[in-house]
């Protein structure tokens, strides 16, 4: 559940005019301050409050935005405030970019709180989904430097982005190659010819791990059990063409 701070609970200064509609975009673009971010606001929310305010000012003052260039803000207490919006045009992408993107700021900078707390980055995740949701954001999760020349959002935001930015505490699935295939429970052999699926993944294995000239017909007849003798000389097998648990372990394990 996201846990927003309206406009008014932040005494967001109201926009100069309307803003730009989005209708269709590719996804969301995270950002981080560019500047120096006092660690003490983990501890006390009311400076969160206070940086965001800065920031509007600074956009609406210092850049002539007329508002917040932002579309949402995630603090590490897990807040999420309003900016301007699901579809609204953010402002802080650059230039040509904005109709791309959504733009969502993360409360780290580029020194004092650099590392994105774990309740931050739930607050980022709650912002991104809300955006899908109720703005019709695309699956793309992109850093501010993706298509624009600077370090935003920093090293650690942006290695989190390219991990697939997950959410804390879910685990993710396993990354690395799925396991080999469990002996099918019967004798390869021949003769006579023995054919179904188990021969077919047999045959592809000894093909594709051993680089034996198999073809995968799902077929076990006699080139199939000399590519099996082979297999089992080299490994230091019994050398009898016939696949049993121990062949077929170091075939598909190769």
């Amino acid at each position: 559940m996201i846990h927003f701070v309206p406009r008014e609970d932040w005494d967001a200064r109201a926009p100069r005019g309307p803003y730009g509609q989005v209708t269709t975009n590719l996804g969301v673009k995270v950002h981080y301050t560019g500047g120096r971010v006092e660690p003490a606001i983990v501890d006390d929310h009311d400076l969160c409050v206070a940086l965001v305010k800065s920031i509007q000012n600074f956009h609406m003052d210092g850049n002539g935005w007329s508002d917040i260039g932002y579309s949402l803000v995630a603090c590490p207490h897990r807040k999420v405030f309003t900016g301007r919006g699901a579809r609204a045009l953010p402002a802080a992408n650059g230039s040509g970019l904005n109709a791309g993107h959504y733009a969502v700021l993360g409360l780290v900078g580029t020194s004092g709180l650099v590392h994105p707390p774990d309740d931050l980055l739930r607050g980022l995740r709650d912002a991104i989904e809300y955006l899908r949701a109720e703005g019709g954001a695309g699956r793309e999760i992109k850093g501010h430097r993706d298509g624009y020349a600077t370090s935003c959002p920093g090293d650690a935001l942006y290695d989190w982005i390219r991990k697939g930015a997950p959410r804390p505490g879910v685990k993710l699935p396993p990354t690395g190659p799925p396991p080999p295939p469990p002996w099918p429970g019967r004798l390869l052999r021949y003769p006579p010819v023995m054919k179904g699926p188990d021969v077919r993944i047999w045959q592809r294995a000894a093909h594709q791990l051993h680089g034996l000239a198999l073809v995968q017909d799902g077929a076990y007849g006699s080139v199939s059990q000399e590519a099996c003798q082979r297999i089992q000389r080299a490994a230091g097998l019994k050398v009898d063409g016939i696949v049993g648990p121990l062949t077929w372990a170091v075939t598909v394990q190769a």
